[in-house]
């Protein structure tokens, strides 16, 4: 065998052998049960993230929950895990109104107790609340503690006085209100609206859900009556 020819044979088995390979590969990789991109279902983008679950019913509302606004048959409820010594939340309360405004009659409106621990008379201001709508006053008490937040808010000592000032001002038994609003049953009530919404996830507020689904923070009166609309709408 001549010297050329030796060389010729050579170059053929190597390129021989390395299309055998590739093609080894190649059957190996669309082999059944091999790792592969995960396919998208008909109409849906494969790039988009799943979407996120709606929370557990049994911890957005309660029995004892408090209803700014209630339509037995509506089927949107709307809950806010709020601190009313929170200037995010005084943000968000003209938002708030002109929804319980516009969709007024056809939504259910919750409101939930999330005194954050930085703020000294933010579980008072709740007990507060509580103690109105115990009287009967809670929209009134809840309206109050915003327009006054600028008052009583940010203070390192206790402004309990001022709440109680709110209460004579709306002609509630003012007694009775102290009694509630400094009674254990109360500090017991807000706390389990607190404990609801960290097991809900919420870590600041206003946290806003719309039948469970969780509003973007901070949401604008054109985001949230987006969500609602496509809820009345199912």
């Amino acid at each position: 065998m001549s010297k050329n020819l030796g060389i010729t044979l050579g170059l053929i088995m190597v390129a021989v052998i390395g299309a055998g390979l590739l093609m080894a590969l190649d059957g190996r990789d669309g082999a059944t049960g091999s790792p592969s991109a995960p396919t998208a279902p008909a109409g849906q983008d494969p790039t988009a993230a799943p979407a996120p679950p709606t929370a557990p019913a049994e911890l957005l509302v309660r029995e004892n929950s408090r209803y700014l606004d209630r339509v037995e048959e509506s089927p949107v409820t709307v809950v806010e895990f709020l601190d009313f010594e929170c200037e995010a939340c005084r943000a968000q309360f003209p938002v708030m109104e002109r929804i319980r405004e516009d969709y007024d009659g056809r939504i259910n409106m919750v409101v939930r107790y999330f005194p954050l621990p930085g703020h000294t008379n933010s579980e008072p201001a709740a007990a507060a609340v509580e103690a109105a709508a115990q009287q009967g006053a809670l929209e009134e008490m809840y309206v109050r503690m915003y327009e006054t937040q600028a008052e009583w808010g940010e203070s390192r000592e206790s402004r309990a006085e001022v709440f109680v000032g709110f209460a004579e001002d709306l002609d509630l038994d003012t007694g009775e209100f102290v009694r509630t609003m400094e009674s254990a049953e109360t500090r017991e009530r807000v706390a389990s609206d607190f404990e609801d919404g960290v097991a809900l996830g919420v870590q600041g507020t206003p946290t806003i859900f719309v039948n469970g689904h969780l509003a973007p923070s901070m949401p604008d009166y054109e985001v949230l009556a987006s969500m609602i609309d496509a809820e009345l709408a199912e």
